[in-house]
């Protein structure tokens, strides 16, 4: 609107989501300023320049920082509007208790900056209930200041919760054209987050709850672990029927009411194995087979080891090449991911017989410092490795001809050759028709 005054934005926390979002904010003409606790981190931003893997995210940051629109700085500034898009881990309990500290440090720090009139709006994928819980945490910090909620008239306040929808890879894309879930601690808050997001979100902006909004989130992501959960007990099931789990899924999927996911070799990223959890926590006697689906992923994980063990005790002096340790094809997040905790394993186990190649790591995780294992690249493990262990469906592997592999023992958890069982057969009965 010609002669509007833009708001004043205020990002807590830079990473996989909060950078990109302040850089889409900041590209709609808004003046952005982030926080994050990493000092490299925010030097890195003021720079222009990125810290961590995303499509075209860095032009995108080079571009905004030259107009002068984001900065970066170790504290939260003043601003018309906050968004909160940190960590909410797991406690170090074991018992996957959600671990809001991190939330609730930022709310703090917002506390202390925030005046009559700013909107606080929590992204972080979090418990239900987590949205007031920050809405108590800034009453008992700002008790000048009426809260939503807590006060009968027109508070001063707006709080609300709206989590993102994105798939690492095509963050920026699904940022802006997504739909959004956006969960007021009132229907006034709720709209005053509406406006906001409609300056730079193209997708449809649904109104709600604070509560239900968080539970929306959860139910996204525990539905898709329960989906893949079945594809990877199928396979498992394959597995010790000795059937090939690719064939079978492709074949059921012709009925045109199914739609078997890809298994793999369990499930990574620091949302769909971790946010079913926080429903589990929250009612654990109503959650049984979302507590089971999360016990089938995280079973296939050592289904795997098992079974790649195996492999490479059969084949004694071979060199063995893992391939990938991200949680997902073609980006450098490895939170959570089964390929590096699989990889890791085995390079306890084998030492030196083990090469990992990661196109998108400049260097091992710390887990596999003293193993003995090392980093290569595809060409160097194609020549020099007979075994190759598919972990990650990275476009360079699934680049990889027959020719090249044709001859090697594959283990391939992801599916992305499907023409490598045909080619072992074909071996065995030519070996066959030689010896007969």
């Amino acid at each position: 609107m010609r002669g509007e005054t833009l708001p004043q934005v205020s990002v807590i926390g830079l990473g996989y989501i909060g950078l990109p979002t302040a850089a889409i904010i900041a590209r709609s003409g808004m003046r952005v300023h982030g926080m994050d606790v990493t000092p490299n981190v925010v030097d890195t931003i003021n720079r222009g320049e990125i810290h961590i893997e995303e499509v075209d995210l860095d032009g995108l940051v080079q571009g905004v920082v030259a107009r002068g629109l984001p900065t970066a700085s170790l504290k939260v500034s003043p601003a018309d509007v906050f968004v909160i898009a940190v960590p909410t881990p797991f406690a170090k309990d074991g018992q996957h208790t959600p671990d809001l500290t991190y939330v609730l440090e930022a709310a703090r720090n917002v506390a202390a900056v925030i005046k009559p009139g700013d909107l606080v709006i929590l992204e972080s994928t979090s418990p239900v209930g987590t949205t007031e819980q920050m809405r108590d945490m800034l009453a008992g910090q700002r008790p000048d200041l009426a809260m939503p909620g807590l006060c009968d008239g027109t508070p001063d306040i707006s709080i609300a919760y709206c989590p993102e929808r994105v798939l690492p890879g095509h963050i920026l894309e699904e940022l802006t054209n997504n739909d959004r879930s956006i969960g007021g601690i009132t229907p006034r808050c709720a709209r005053k987050a509406l406006a906001f997001y409609k300056r730079f979100v193209r997708g449809t902006c649904v109104t709600t709850d604070a509560k239900s909004a968080e539970m929306t989130k959860l139910v996204e992501n525990a539905y898709r672990d329960v989906n893949i959960a079945f594809a990877n007990e199928l396979s498992m099931i394959s597995d010790a029927m000795g059937l090939d789990v690719w064939e079978v899924i492709s074949l059921a999927n012709r009925h045109p009411r199914v739609n078997i996911l890809t298994p793999g070799p369990g499930v990574g990223g620091h949302c769909i194995a971790v946010d079913p959890w926080f429903i589990v926590s929250a009612s654990p006697e109503h959650s049984p087979l979302i507590r089971t689906a999360r016990g089938v992923n995280d079973g296939k994980i050592h289904h795997v080891i098992a079974r790649a063990s195996a492999l490479v005790e059969a084949n004694p002096g071979a060199k063995i090449a893992c391939l990938g340790l991200a949680f997902k094809a073609n980006i450098d997040d490895f939170r959570e991911s089964p390929a590096r905790l699989v990889a890791a394993t085995l390079a306890r186990r084998f030492g030196a017989r083990i090469h990992v190649v990661e196109p998108y790591a400049a260097e091992l995780p710390r887990e596999f410092t003293g193993t003995g294992a090392v980093q290569t690249d595809i060409d160097s493990a194609l020549e020099e490795c007979d075994v190759l262990i598919v972990l990650v469906d990275h476009d360079l592997f699934k680049s990889v001809p027959l020719a090249e592999r044709a001859h090697k023992q594959v283990y391939d958890t992801r599916g992305i050759w499907p023409d490598q069982p045909r080619a072992e057969a074909a071996a065995v009965v030519e070996e066959l028709r030689k010896a007969g």
